[in-house]
C-alpha cells in the first residue's frame, strides 16, 4: 500500500510530466497531445515506484522493460525519463526537430532509456511478448510491461501476440490497455468496436483487471496484484481521458494529433501549475 507521502509524490510527478511534455509540444507547434497526456499517470507510477531501473546505467540487465506500443505516446515517455534523470530537461525542447534524439515516435537507438522502438501501431505487442519470453528462457527476475492504445487493439496481431503470451505462460508481462475512448479518426466505439477489454482478454486466459487510469492508487494496486500472478500474462484496463489534465484537450473531439499556440501552451501550463500547487500544497 502507498503511504499519502508516496501518493502525493507520484501525483507531483504525473504533473510534472505533463508539465514538460506540454512544454515540447508548444514549442514544437503541434504533437500528439491526446495520447500522449492520457498515459501519463501510469508513466508516474511505473517510473516512480514499479519498475526496477537505474538511470545511471540505462542498458542494466536486470532491468524492467517499458515497451510502448502506441509509441506516439513518446514525448510523454521523454518527459517521464527526463525527470527521472536519464538526461538533461533542455533536451525535451528539441523534440521532433532536425537532428533531435526525441523523435515524435519512440527509437532505441535515438534515445535513452528507450527499450524498443516502436510507433508501427500493433507491432510493439509482439516485440513484449518477444522481451519477456526471451527473459523467462534466461530466467531473469525482470518484467516487460507493455502499453498499448485501445484502438491499437482493432490490429490483428495484438491478438496473435495475446493468444501467445497464454500459451508460454508469461506471468512477467504486464500489459496497459489505454482506454481513452478515443482514436484518429473518431470514437472506438463508432470504428471498430472493441467491446470489453477485461473479459476478451479473461477468454484469453489472461488475469485481467479493470481501474481508473487516473489514479495513482489504482494503478499501483493493480500492478501489484499482477506481480502476484503466477502462470499467466496480466493485463490492467486503464479507463482514462484522451487529452487528460489539460481541459481544452480533454473536451476537444479530435485531439490525437493536434496544432499547440503559445497561447494555448500558456493555458495549459497556467491549468496544469495550479494543480501541482494543489498538490504541493495539500
Amino acid at each position: 500500500m502507498l503511504s499519502k507521502e508516496k501518493v502525493k509524490d507520484l501525483e507531483t510527478l504525473a504533473l510534472n510530466i505533463r508539465i514538460e511534455t506540454m512544454k515540447a509540444f508548444g514549442n514544437l507547434g503541434f504533437g500528439h497531445v491526446g495520447g500522449a497526456l492520457s498515459i501519463v499517470d501510469t508513466l508516474a507510477v511505473l517510473y516512480g515506484v514499479a519498475m526496477k531501473i537505474d538511470p545511471m546505467n540505462p542498458e542494466w540487465e536486470d532491468r524492467d522493460w517499458l515497451i510502448c506500443s502506441k509509441g506516439h505516446a513518446g514525448p510523454a515517455i521523454y518527459s517521464s525519463l527526463a525527470l527521472k534523470g536519464y538526461f538533461p530537461l533542455e533536451e525535451l525542447q528539441t523534440l521532433n526537430k532536425p537532428c533531435t534524439k526525441l523523435p515524435s515516435h519512440c527509437d532505441k537507438n535515438l534515445t535513452t532509456g528507450i527499450d524498443m522502438t516502436t510507433g508501427s501501431l500493433g507491432q510493439g505487442a509482439s516485440l513484449a511478448v518477444g522481451v519477456a519470453l526471451g527473459h523467462k528462457l534466461d530466467q531473469r527476475e525482470n518484467y516487460t510491461y507493455l502499453i498499448l492504445g485501445d484502438g491499437e487493439c482493432q490490429e490483428g496481431q495484438v491478438w496473435e501476440a495475446v493468444l501467445y503470451a497464454a500459451q508460454v505462460k508469461l506471468d512477467n508481462l504486464i500489459t496497459f490497455i489505454d482506454h481513452n475512448k478515443k482514436q484518429l479518426d473518431g470514437y472506438v466505439k463508432d470504428i471498430n468496436d472493441m467491446g470489453e477489454f477485461k473479459a476478451k482478454f479473461e477468454s484469453f486466459d489472461w488475469y485481467a483487471q479493470e481501474i481508473d487510469g487516473s489514479s495513482v492508487t489504482e494503478i499501483f494496486e493493480a500492478v501489484e496484484k499482477a506481480k502476484a500472478q503466477k502462470g499467466k500474462p496480466s493485463v490492467i484496463v486503464l479507463n482514462t481521458i484522451k487529452g487528460q489534465g489539460w481541459g481544452s484537450a480533454e473536451n476537444m473531439l479530435s485531439n490525437h494529433h493536434m496544432t499547440v499556440s503559445p497561447e494555448q501552451m500558456e493555458e495549459a501550463l497556467q491549468e496544469l501549475g495550479q494543480k501541482l500547487e494543489k498538490v504541493v500544497q495539500s
